[in-house]
Parts: C-alpha cells; sequence; structure tokens
C-alpha cells in the first residue's frame, strides 16, 4: 500500500542548533535570514512585480549576492531578499545537507495567524509589528509561548535554494544567454548571406556557361583553356615573325616569294638570293633571335620556323 512519508519541518535562525533529522526537511526561515518589505504598487500581477524587486531593496541591502521572491496578499506585495549561500552554510553547519531540503519558507507567512509572540530560544521571541515578524528581546514581551515548529501548516508560498547562485547569479547568467543569442544571431546572418552568394555564383556560372557554350565539367573547361593557351601563344609567334619577316629592308632583287604555314612549321622563301647571298637576311634573324633551318631550293632561299 502506497503512503506519502512524513516530512519534518525545522526552524532555522542565525542561533539554531544541529538538527537530529535524518531525512528530507522543509525549513522555515527566521527573519534573521531575510529581508522583507511590504510595499505598495501600480501592478495586478506577481509576475509584473518580480522584475522589480532587485531595485526595491537596493536602498537597504548590505554587499552581496542575493535572491528575491514576493507574494500578494489582498492589495500588497510582500517582497522578500535572502542570500542562497548564507542559508545553505548555516543549514550544513546544522547538520542538513541542501540535498535533504525540499521546501523553503519565510516566516512572515507561516506565522500569519500568530496572536502572541513566540519565543524562539532563551533570548528572543518572534513578534508582529507593524504586519511584519520581526526578532524581538524576551524582555520586550510580557507573554510568550514556545515554539512548536510541527504544530505549522505549511503554505503554498515557497522557494527553492540554488546551490549555485553565489557562483553565478541570474544577471551574468541572462548576460551571457544574450551574448550567446547574439553570436548565434551573428553567424545565422552570416550563414545566410553565404548561402545566398554561393547560390548567386552557381547560377552564374550557368549562366556563363550556357551564354559561351562551356562543357558541362570544369575538368572538361580547363582542357579547352589549355589548348587556348597553346593556339593563342601560336599565334602570337606567328604575327611576331610575319610582321618581322615584312618589315626586311631587302635589295631590289630580292622578294618574298612565299609565306607558308604547315603543321606547326611556317614556311618562307626569298626569290634572288644567291649562295654565299644569304648572310645579311641570316643576320637580321638571328638579331631577332629567331631559329630556323634553312637551304637552297631551284634558285630560292627556303626558311622553316617552328613555331
Amino acid at each position: 500500500m502506497k503512503y506519502r512519508k512524513q516530512i519534518d519541518t525545522i526552524f532555522l535562525d542565525l542561533n539554531s542548533n544541529k538538527f537530529s533529522n535524518k531525512g528530507n526537511v522543509n525549513v522555515v526561515l527566521s527573519p534573521s535570514l531575510y529581508w522583507v518589505k511590504k510595499v505598495s504598487l501600480p501592478v495586478k500581477y506577481l509576475r509584473d512585480v518580480k522584475p522589480l524587486l532587485p531595485s526595491l531593496f537596493e536602498d537597504i541591502l548590505p554587499v552581496g549576492v542575493y535572491s528575491y521572491s514576493a507574494y500578494k496578499k489582498e492589495d500588497d506585495f510582500f517582497i522578500f531578499a535572502y542570500e542562497d549561500k548564507k542559508i545553505l552554510n548555516l543549514l550544513n553547519n546544522n547538520g542538513i545537507s541542501a540535498s535533504h531540503v525540499n521546501n523553503v519558507y519565510f516566516a512572515q507567512n507561516e506565522f500569519g495567524d500568530m496572536q502572541e509572540a513566540i519565543k524562539i530560544d532563551k533570548d528572543n521571541s518572534l513578534y508582529f509589528k507593524d504586519e511584519q515578524l520581526v526578532i524581538v528581546p524576551n524582555i520586550w514581551v510580557e507573554d510568550s509561548s514556545d515554539l512548536d515548529i510541527s504544530s505549522i501548516k505549511l503554505s503554498k508560498e515557497y522557494i527553492k535554494l540554488k546551490q549555485f547562485g553565489h557562483i553565478v547569479n541570474d544577471k551574468i547568467i541572462y548576460s551571457i544567454m544574450a551574448l550567446l543569442i547574439f553570436f548565434i544571431l551573428i553567424i545565422g546572418i552570416e550563414y545566410f548571406i553565404t548561402t545566398k552568394k554561393i547560390s548567386d555564383s552557381v547560377v552564374m556560372r550557368e549562366e556563363l556557361f550556357e551564354k559561351y557554350k562551356l562543357k558541362p565539367t570544369m575538368l572538361q573547361n580547363r582542357s579547352m583553356l589549355k589548348g587556348y593557351k597553346a593556339t593563342h601563344v601560336k599565334q602570337k609567334k606567328l604575327r611576331k615573325y610575319i610582321s618581322f619577316i615584312l618589315s626586311l629592308s631587302l635589295r631590289n632583287s630580292i622578294k618574298v616569294s612565299l609565306i607558308n604555314i604547315k603543321s606547326n612549321t611556317l614556311i618562307v622563301e626569298f626569290k634572288g638570293v644567291s649562295r654565299g647571298g644569304e648572310s645579311s637576311l641570316e643576320n637580321a634573324f638571328e638579331s631577332k633571335n629567331i631559329k630556323y633551318v634553312s637551304s637552297f631550293k631551284n634558285k630560292f632561299w627556303h626558311l622553316e620556323i617552328k613555331l
């Protein structure tokens, strides 16, 4: 038969002694472990109050790392500030580990029906003054009853302690999250721009291929380019050689009788050149570093120049 295990409730104060509880516990915090204010605000919902809590306490809190909570009572709000680390350390020093803490409550709310002062130790008592629960010396109150925490019926207003709240507070977490979102946004924009550029490049490439009737692959196009470059080099040499031949200063008896291209060879024949009379032409060709093979054929000086 299933049943819910009873969870003990303890009252935690700065002057508390070690607790003997072995299982999980609910913790009611003494006013010595939190700061409280009763405020009237021009807002209706609790969710609208929570973002305002740090600023509502900034004029009274000592230096520290605080967490905040609030609950609404009628038309007013009770707001709280507390130090997670301080409470956790006190619990640990009094024999309660953080893993054994179920819920944490504020005495301000849990003792709301108190009609008289309640003695929490030999020197101090809890007492309501102007709707706020405070700790006063026992000599200030005439009648006080002993604390019976087991008789308290806990409310639904509780908090969870942050075990690492003293290392990284909420502001830092939100700042880191905002920074991460910013970087993700920048990376997303960069990715979108890069993708768009790649897409545009592909479209331009396809248009160029179609316009100039290029081959479908870059390997084929590179092979074509290599052939065109070789042809270009050959054509440059051909123009250079022909231009040089046509610009030669020849004697009236010497004429260019033939210029022909056969495979990769430029063939030139000069008419009217006698054997031994070709030396001036040879000097001209050599001055331009033009390599050739020459011979005499039927009274023609015959040259073959490799392109």
